[in-house]
């Protein structure tokens, strides 16, 4: 059993580090924290496995602070998206700040020619998306050999994203001696991968197992059709009083969702791929800062995002794995504070609820639906409306042309009139001959033309 932390000192931090916690009222570290801020001062490669809201960031960024004190050199962090960039590094900035720390934020969406301004300010700490990275490293507007600390946060999702090549486009462009902290919420096959080509006998530091929620979130499930979820979601924004975080598994939903919300009179801004960094950012902040009530998001969200006390988090499309419920729902019920997770379920959808279940290990409450509201109860046979696994395009294609011969058994010849039969599977030969007239080529005739060879062609043109 791990010992209770109940403040940072004993975990090798420097008094001047402490002076600054302790200005910022950071005053208890998190299991997280207290488990990794000792072997990374001590330079080990860390690979921490922790779900989202648990307190990374300090986590890694209290020793990388600490060690460039000590030595020369820079710090490289990796993220998937552009919002935990920018959020990351607010958060360091409030210790950095202290110490007259630079910083330089690589991302997308973001002008480059300021960023390369800021490259030249030689910082500290790189935070940078992968692929706006790879813009910077093939431009050669930055270097990575000074690099003595790399951080890869959110690995998992970053393999999510298809970044595996740019990942390790990266990892070339470093120094091979350098420290290395990889931090996940789960640890797939390819997350071990990465950490055994590229770590050194890296310290595992595990603060819960994949599929664990927090203790202070409570479930709930509505099983309703899919006309009637806008109707649902109205009455439980009535019903709730709270901040609202609701996602959407496309941003197209997400917009039309956002809409309807404001339409009924609700402050509601959305956060999704289609938006520019800037109305991104604007979305965000205005959620944190109370100017709008209910975020409409997908699941760019779902991941490293901090906005604290959110009341209720409201999945309006399950999501397309059972891991990234527990993701969703991890931005509600944060620093100790009690959330609620609702999700909405088709009929067709139990099969997916299960899987759920069987991830977190318990059974998730369902409710009945408020008056008003179209039910839709598990339908036990819904199964057997739902395609075979495994059954893909070019098998629905086929089916469906098995299922159109039959229309096409009979059909009439358009030059006899009279009609051709099927016989095993292909057309019996007609004995009407074809006449060598319009619409048909003789064997090498020009397509448009009406017969003759090329040549004689060409004769009758001289």
């Amino acid at each position: 059993m791990t010992n209770i932390q109940h403040n940072f000192d004993g975990l090798g931090i420097a008094p001047r580090i402490l002076d600054v916690l302790d200005k910022l009222q950071y005053s208890i570290p998190t299991p997280i924290q207290t488990q990794s801020i000792p072997h990374a001062l001590e330079g080990k490669d860390i690979m921490g496995i922790a779900q989202t809201g648990t307190g990374k960031t300090l986590a890694f960024g209290i020793p990388t602070l600490q060690r460039l004190a000590q030595l020369k050199g820079i710090a490289l962090i990796i993220l998937p998206t552009r919002e935990l960039a920018v959020q990351v590094n607010e958060e360091l900035k409030k210790i950095g700040s202290f110490f007259h720390l630079r910083t330089s934020v690589l991302i997308g969406g973001e002008n480059i020619g300021r960023q390369i301004k800021s490259l030249r300010q030689k910082p500290h700490i790189i935070i940078a998306t992968p692929g706006r990275l790879i813009d910077h490293l093939e431009q050669k507007t930055v270097s990575l050999n000074e690099v003595k600390t790399l951080v890869l946060d959110e690995a998992d999702r970053m393999l999510d994203m298809g970044f595996a090549p740019q990942i390790k486009n990266i990892l070339k462009h470093v120094p091979r001696e350098r420290q290395t902290m990889l931090f996940s919420a789960t640890m797939p096959p390819e997350i071990v991968k990465l950490a055994t080509s590229y770590m050194k006998l890296p310290v595992r530091v595990e603060v819960a197992p994949a599929g664990t929620a927090a203790a202070n979130v409570t479930h709930e499930i509505f099983f309703v059709s899919q006309s009637a979820k806008v109707e649902l979601l109205k009455s439980l924004l009535t019903e709730y009083k709270g901040s609202a975080l609701i996602f959407s598994r496309t941003k197209h939903g997400a917009k039309k969702i956002a809409a309807g919300l404001r339409a009924a009179g609700h402050s509601t801004t959305e956060l999704h791929s289609n938006r520019t960094l800037n109305q991104r950012l604007a979305s965000l902040n205005g959620f944190k800062s109370g100017m709008f009530r209910v975020l409409v998001a997908t699941d760019i969200a779902a991941r490293g995002i901090d906005v604290k006390n959110i009341e209720l988090v409201i999945n309006f499309d399950l999501p397309e794995k059972p891991e990234d419920y527990i993701h969703r729902i991890g931005r509600t019920g944060r620093a100790g504070h009690d959330g609620h997770a609702i999700s909405f379920a088709t009929p067709a959808q139990k099969r997916d609820i299960s899987a759920i279940e069987r991830l977190m290990k318990k059974n998730l409450p369902v409710s009945k639906l408020p008056a008003g509201i179209t039910s839709a109860a598990p339908d036990p046979n819904f199964a057997d409306n739902r395609p075979k696994r495994g059954f893909n395009k070019y098998q629905a294609r086929q089916a469906g042309n098995q299922n159109n011969s039959a229309n096409r058994s009979s059909r009439p010849n358009r030059f006899s009139g009279q009609s051709e039969k099927r016989s095993n599977g292909r057309f019996r030969k007609s004995s009407v001959s074809r006449p060598a007239g319009r619409g048909f080529r003789q064997r090498g005739a020009r397509p448009g033309s009406f017969g003759g060879s090329r040549q004689n062609r060409q004769s009758r043109s001289r």
